[in-house]
């Protein structure tokens, strides 16, 4: 039978010898044009390597280039498929974790597995069960680990970092991430200032970051070129073999014809960075982007009209003129080709509307908008954006520092995701902020409203993808790089902590200290309902009214407490607590005083009956109302916009001070510069403390406010006109630290008739309290010698108090003996300058951390923040440190730290137990990520404030 025929023919319908039937034709044509093809492809092959051969060298480069001009970067098909990774370290034992709880990253971040995971050659293997005969093979060299359960989530991945460009410490000649010699410097790179040794990188790792895109600062409108790393040292020590797929650009080579190119990253800043370097305005900025990306598509279009003639067979051209480029410009003309990753500094919806129009001009993409405080504001300007909606790299609570970031919300993540926009959260680690509490980031998001699958894919998948890194990192999927983390409890869980963290398959905790987390810790928090407060921040435009609501009746009863802590004398203590949902139990309150707790028939409450308001906490709790201190609550509303703020006061140590303020020694008030209303003091915390602001050496006198007060004649806005005498012994390398001391000295013992010296003898004498900020051990402890030296001429009891406090831990057992407090600020201590550089960081680099030190040797210790905004976490700053100590501490002294013990160390003289606020969650306890403050009880005005 003839293959293709029918079974049986007629005769007639046989092909007849020397006849071409249609079938036959078929094959002859195609059989010609394959031959044909083949000898025009040979004859090409021959042409283009003879003719090659006879070009000049420029040519060669040329005809590559104009070969390579419409490549763009990713992965080849088969990436996943290799054998090892290009960053795997020879003699790197292949590791077997078994019994892990997974986060893939997958499904949108919806998917958990239980499974084993293997990693060997700097990748993950295998997830699942793993082979036994994969695992003979492996042999002897295979390390097991047991996760018992843990969660394991792919390395946090930072979009927007300075790390190792912006030294940690602060020290000038490392500071390497701007410069100041024009507003448009493309061809700036990141990687030629990055410091190795820097101190963030271990301090990064230990949080679970395991990749960061190093950009350089926000100065100019067009900063420089950022660069991806993986935070591991190295065997080569260098900032090169940091790098993670490092663009062929960095040492001027270029793709070859098979190549695809790999990522670029480009910084670029809005609105009020580069104008305030420059003199500029807003007009003048978006003009300079306008001209920079005009001259590089002037150099872009120059090069296709150049390829298009050589590509057409203009040899000529081709040897006579080399490709048109310009290296200053050369990445801004990648950009255009679709080749840069663009990140955007910018934060207002003008500059935000500006860019997007900007990028339709010039028909480029933009990856991602950094801070953008107000991009929840204007999603539909976003979506826009040429090619694709940008991703928002945004702070979760970081706000109101300057007036582009006061409409600040931390509901931005949720509303941006539900408007279908990525969603990163970010460090932008510096000094002034670190990556170590990157994933915090996160779980505040979360605990105001962000997807749990999405937080978490926010510091992992999503930035993965954002930076062009999504086919290594950012996942754990065979083929992807081995960089994972294991964790004490579910990654959303406040105080969650790395147990282990492996960076290309290389573990990076050498000894790590764990803390025993309970079952409770295991799952992901039932987080608060913020749907309220979310749309009206909305509506507000970012600014919703903050006042409160007075309970109608002078009774409120609350039901459905679970606990409840009340101060006793100097400390707070747990005085009721429900064994379980069935035994809540109420507490009355009459105008604001609280008159009974426990069960209805032990307060008497027939809540059938009763006309009081009724509030269900549904197994929250009642807790002393928390106190702030360390920043300028109360003297400043937005930081570097002098008309909000008190201003500094005048320090006779370095100008005179003229005589009508008081240049004959009187001291300043902070209670005289009081602002009320600000946008700053919220979820538990009813009292401030602050002192005269002040850049150097001398302050003044503190004073105690109510954040809740409407201004200051209101009833009880001022609880304690003066608290305590304040001054700073710091380098500020003019005058000298020895002079500081000195100064100090002089005025305790040899005080004169002046304001100022009767203050300093009554506290010579005992009788107030003096407040030090100092951060360095070296001269804490000289700080104690003073103390005993004036203690022994006036034969008294010098009540001193550190403030800052950083390397106090060093002397706990001599800040103990001598009766010396400390205000540890902030709460989680970072190297940010020199002085704090000897830090005692805890889990999982020590075994406990700095303020765990101080109260193990009965140092009375409180805690405060560096910047406004942060007074709204002053909740969950105390509650890590709670989990932080393994049951070591009881939540009421962890609510001491930030109530009883700091009005104590800061000179505090009103003990009555009616002049001291209440705080009522639903949900749970003021400290954990469960519970929502929905009332404040103000014995002092006499009401209850529903929120």
């Amino acid at each position: 039978m003839t293959k293709g025929l029918p079974e049986t023919l007629e005769f007639s319908q046989r092909p007849r010898r020397g006849i071409l039937t249609p079938h036959i034709r078929m094959l002859y044509v195609y059989s010609f044009l394959v031959v044909a093809g083949f000898l025009f492809y040979l004859s090409q092959g021959f042409w283009t390597t003879y003719s090659t051969a006879r070009l000049p060298p420029h040519a060669t480069v040329s005809l590559a280039r104009c070969r390579s001009l419409h490549a763009k970067p990713g992965p080849s098909r088969d990436f996943h498929k290799r054998s090892y990774s290009d960053r795997f370290v020879e003699g790197t034992k292949p590791t077997l974790i078994k019994n892990a709880r997974i986060w893939t990253g997958d499904a949108n971040g919806t998917e958990v597995v239980n499974a084993d995971i293997l990693l060997d050659k700097g990748i993950i293997k295998g997830i699942g069960r793993v082979g036994h005969a994969h695992l003979k093979m492996l042999r002897d060299d295979l390390v097991v680990l047991d996760a018992k359960n843990a969660w394991i989530t792919p390395g946090i991945v930072d979009l927007h970092s300075h790390i190792g460009d912006s030294p940690l410490p602060d020290l000038n000649g490392a500071q390497d991430d701007n410069s100041l010699l024009g507003p448009i410097q493309p061809w700036l790179r990141a990687l030629d200032g990055l410091n190795t040794h820097d101190d963030s990188y271990l301090l990064s790792i230990a949080g679970g970051v395991t990749t960061a895109l190093v950009l350089p600062g926000s100065a100019n409108a067009i900063g420089g070129q950022g660069f991806t790393v993986k935070l591991r040292s190295t065997p080569e020590r260098s900032p090169s073999s940091m790098l993670l797929e490092p663009p062929y650009q960095i040492n001027s080579s270029f793709l070859e014809e098979a190549e695809r190119p790999r990522w670029r990253q480009m910084k670029h800043a809005c609105g009020e960075n580069p104008n305030g370097v420059y003199g500029y305005t807003r007009m003048d900025t978006v003009w300079a982007f306008r001209q920079a990306y005009n001259k590089a598509r002037e150099i872009k279009d120059g090069q296709d009209q150049y390829c298009n003639d050589v590509l057409d067979g203009d040899w000529a051209k081709l040897t006579k003129e080399p490709f048109p480029e310009d290296l200053q410009w050369e990445a801004m003309v990648d950009i255009l080709r679709g080749r840069v990753k663009v990140q955007v500094h910018c934060y207002e919806a003008v500059d935000l509307d500006d860019f997007v129009r900007l990028s339709q001009e010039f028909q480029f993409p933009v990856a991602a908008f950094h801070h953008a405080h107000e991009a929840y504001l204007v999603p539909d300007v976003l979506k826009k954006a040429y090619e694709h909606p940008p991703a928002v790299a945004m702070f979760a609570a970081v706000a109101r520092y300057k007036r582009e970031a006061y409409r600040g919300s931390v509901f931005a993540p949720r509303v941006l995701a539900q408007h279908g926009l990525p969603v990163v959260m970010k460090s932008d680690s510096s000094a002034a902020f670190h990556s170590r509490d990157l994933l915090f980031e996160a779980q505040q998001a979360h605990f105001y409203g962000l997807p749990e699958n999405l937080a978490i894919a926010a510091v992992t998948s999503t930035p993965a993808e954002v930076m062009g890194m999504g086919h290594r990192v950012g996942y754990i999927k065979e083929g992807w790089d081995a960089d994972l983390v294991i964790w004490d409890s579910h990654p959303l869980a406040l105080g969650a902590t790395p147990i282990q963290v492996f960076i290309d398959g290389i573990p990076q905790l050498s000894s790590p200290h764990v803390v025993e987390k309970p079952k409770a810790f295991q799952v992901s928090p039932k987080v608060p309902n913020f749907d309220k407060e979310a749309k009206d921040t909305v509506n507000y435009e970012g600014l919703p009214p903050l006042e409160p609501e007075e309970a109608a009746h002078d009774a409120v009863v609350f039901t459905g407490v679970k606990s409840v802590y009340a101060r006793t004398n100097d400390s707070v203590d747990e005085v009721f607590l429900a064994e379980d949902a069935n035994s809540y139990g109420i507490v009355v309150v009459e105008k604001g005083i609280m008159k009974c707790f426990g069960s209805s028939s032990q307060c008497g409450m027939d809540l059938s009956e009763s006309s009081a308001t009724i509030v269900d906490l549904n197994g929250g709790a009642l807790s002393p109302g928390l106190v702030t201190y360390g920043a300028p609550i109360g003297l400043e509303e937005i930081n570097e916009e002098p008309s909000t703020r008190d201003g500094a006061v005048p320090d006779p140590l370095y100008q005179p001070v003229p005589k009508i303020v008081g240049g004959d020694g009187a001291l300043i008030r902070a209670s005289d510069g009081l602002q009320f209303g600000g946008r700053d003091s919220l979820a538990g915390v009813t009292a401030g403390i602050v002192a005269p602001i002040h850049d150097l050496f001398f302050a003044g006198l503190s004073t105690t406010f109510s954040t809740a007060a409407r201004n200051k004649l209101s009833e009880g806005a001022v609880i304690q006109d003066v608290n305590a005498l304040h001054v700073s012994v710091r380098h500020f390398g003019s005058p000298s630290v020895s002079t500081q001391i000195g100064t100090l000295r002089h005025l305790l013992l040899h005080p004169d008739d002046s304001h100022a010296g009767k203050w300093f003898k009554n506290v010579a004498e005992g009788e107030e309290t003096l407040v030090v900020e100092a951060d360095s051990a070296d001269v804490i402890a000289t700080l104690v010698s003073l103390k005993k030296e004036v203690e022994k001429q006036y034969r008294s009891k010098v009540k001193l108090t550190i403030s800052g406090g950083i390397e106090a831990y060093l002397l706990a057992k001599d800040l103990a003996h001598a009766d010396v407090g400390v205000i540890q600020v902030p709460a989680r201590p970072f190297p940010a300058v020199w002085e704090q550089r000897r830090i005692s960081p805890g889990p999982p680099l020590t075994e406990q951390s700095s303020i765990l030190t101080l109260l193990e040797h009965n140092v009375t210790v409180g805690v405060g923040i560096t910047e406004n905004w942060a007074a709204q976490n002053t909740r969950f700053d105390v509650g890590w440190i709670a989990i932080e100590a393994g049951g070591r501490l009881s939540k009421g002294q962890a609510l001491a730290l930030a109530s009883t013990n700091l009005e104590k160390l800061l000179g505090g003289k009103v003990k009555a137990q009616s002049a001291h606020d209440l705080v009522a969650t639903r949900g749970g306890e003021l400290l954990d990520f469960e519970s929502k403050v929905v009332a404040v009880i103000s014995p002092r005005r006499g009401v209850v404030d529903l929120m």
